[in-house]
């Protein structure tokens, strides 16, 4: 079966694009449109999926000759559940958007919605490393203007804060990105060429690699975030609306995930050796720091935020334990992360609006008895962020940790301090916000119909995919273990040089429109 990817990847721009010209009833409809058909697209690509086929639904012509830029897009075992989260919570965040519509320039707003979903699935797709920056790019224009103009309270400093610190670290990413094809194809006497597999195996000297993974992880600790460069997250998690929060949150960050184990470390396998013990460091420090300020904040949205920020810390030392387990858990638990924290933020509305608009748990209370369903469900939610077993998180923390605790056992002991500690700072926010007493402006009433169609669907996928992790394990094995092959192969760890896989899936073969046929 052909799934061209470019159909699925621009769909959400031009139906956003439609969106801005139509009449201002329509917006939210076509949003919707926008959304749902590349959900459906997924849901065809997760079922036809061959996890021993290598990249597939391969779209790769020249775009840019003269500077050796390709438009190449595939689909692996790296980027296919990413790109199922990502369809899922623009999904969820469309609906509830149709449901309670945005008031104002509600068609501005579906166009820059739509535009970055194109951002985060082009990033997803890319498999050049131009086109990738790019895309990486090209999410920080939508989320601008969505959190300039539809924020709340002090948007606009929050905006700008998050602007410069984002594009600080793109700007270094663009530097490193045209470093490493300019160096790789004078280091190997070939074209220019910014394909990503064309920069695989190059032969760049160990202090030229560390130069340019610093402007690549800089970029991507900025995007996640991780400490010490979580200083826009505050104010930003304050500030964005709750859609735009529930996919930058859900989706964002885990582009970032992705650039680490697509790109730094089968490109820059001697950086990636070099910063190992550093990148895992700062990743028990995330999960300290994220678990200990969410621990003492009162706001539910940042409790969320550092919350977040310990969960990408663990993602990071599974990255950087540079094993098998550790890459493949890093994947599931980015995963994993996105579709726990998505209903709890829309949960967190529903208190807030039951709490006569105050997002702080020492305002909510009392809400257990007389709204059973929508405590349960924060309930459901609230115990897959504690890595339980049968939980969305527990299958993703244990590969991480087991991958930890084969690379470095002190930081693999420490990290699981932070799963102790998440249970502190969740638990804490679910019995304040259903079980103290009843606030002094709390109006005690069941989650309605509609909301129940966003947050229901998000909570059975928690419980499916805790439940049933092993179709997303067998489909990112082969490229969580290709990712870390040159690594291994430094430390002897892997096996020998391998041939570069194929662009076309076994029984495909590429048009001479790029597009690919049975």
């Amino acid at each position: 079966m052909n799934i061209p990817l470019s159909i699925m990847l621009f769909w959400p721009a031009v139906l956003g694009l439609l969106a801005a010209v139509l009449p201002r009833g329509l917006a939210r409809f076509v949003e919707l449109a926008g959304a749902f058909v590349p959900l459906a697209y997924v849901v065809v690509l997760v079922l036809d999926f061959d996890p021993a086929g290598g990249p597939q639904y391969v779209t790769d012509v020249p775009w840019i000759p003269e500077l050796g830029v390709r438009y190449s897009l595939a689909i692996d075992g790296l980027n296919l559940w990413l790109v199922v989260l990502t369809t899922v919570l623009f999904a969820a965040s469309a609906l509830w958007i149709a449901f309670r519509p945005v008031h104002h320039s509600p068609r501005l707003f579906a166009f820059h919605f739509g535009i970055a979903e194109t951002a985060v699935l082009g990033a997803l797709f890319a498999q050049d490393l131009a086109l990738f920056v790019l895309f990486f790019d090209l999410m920080l224009v939508p989320i601008y203007f969505l959190v300039g103009q539809w924020g709340e309270g002090d948007r606009v400093a929050a905006t700008v804060k998050l602007v410069i610190y984002t594009l600080v670290g793109s700007l270094l990413m663009l530097a490193a990105a045209v470093a490493t094809g300019v160096l790789v194809a004078q280091a190997n006497d070939q074209p220019l060429s910014f394909a990503i597999n064309d920069l695989i195996g190059n032969t760049l000297s160990p202090t030229t690699q560390n130069w340019l993974f610093l402007g690549f992880a800089l970029a991507f600790l900025v995007k996640m975030p991780a400490f010490p460069f979580q200083g826009w997250m505050p104010d930003g998690y304050r500030a964005m609306p709750l859609p735009v929060l529930v996919f930058f949150s859900g989706v964002v960050s885990k582009v970032a995930v992705y650039g680490f184990l697509r790109i730094v470390l089968p490109i820059l396998p001697d950086a990636a050796l070099d910063f190992q013990m550093p990148l895992m460091i700062l990743g028990v420090i995330s999960i300290l720091y994220g678990s200990a300020m969410a621990f003492t904040q009162t706001n539910t949205r940042l409790i969320l935020g550092y919350s977040s920020m310990a969960q990408l810390g663990f993602i990071i030392i599974g990255i950087f334990s540079l094993t098998a387990e550790g890459a493949q858990g890093a994947i599931l638990q980015a995963v994993n992360h996105g579709l726990v924290v998505a209903p709890v933020f829309f949960i967190i509305v529903l208190l807030a609006e039951r709490a006569g608009g105050s997002e702080d748990i020492r305002d909510m209370g009392g809400l257990a008895l007389r709204a059973p369903v929508l405590a349960g469900l924060f309930l459901i939610a609230a115990m897959a962020t504690l890595a339980i077993p049968g939980s969305a998180n527990f299958v993703g923390e244990f590969l991480i940790l087991l991958g930890a605790f084969k690379s470095e056992l002190v930081i693999a002991a420490l990290a699981f301090v932070g799963v102790a500690m998440a249970s502190v700072y969740m638990l804490r926010m679910f019995i304040r916000t259903m079980h103290n007493r009843t606030g002094p402006a709390v109006e005690s009433r069941e989650l309605g119909v509609r909301d129940a169609m966003v947050i229901v669907p998000l909570v059975l996928a928690i419980l499916a995919f805790g439940l049933y992790p092993q179709r997303a394990l067998e489909q990112s094995e082969n490229s969580a273990r290709a990712s870390i092959r040159a690594v291994q192969e430094r430390t002897g760890a892997g096996t020998q040089a391998a041939a570069k896989p194929s662009l076309t899936r076994e029984g495909r073969t590429a048009t001479a429109s790029g597009e690919t046929h049975p």
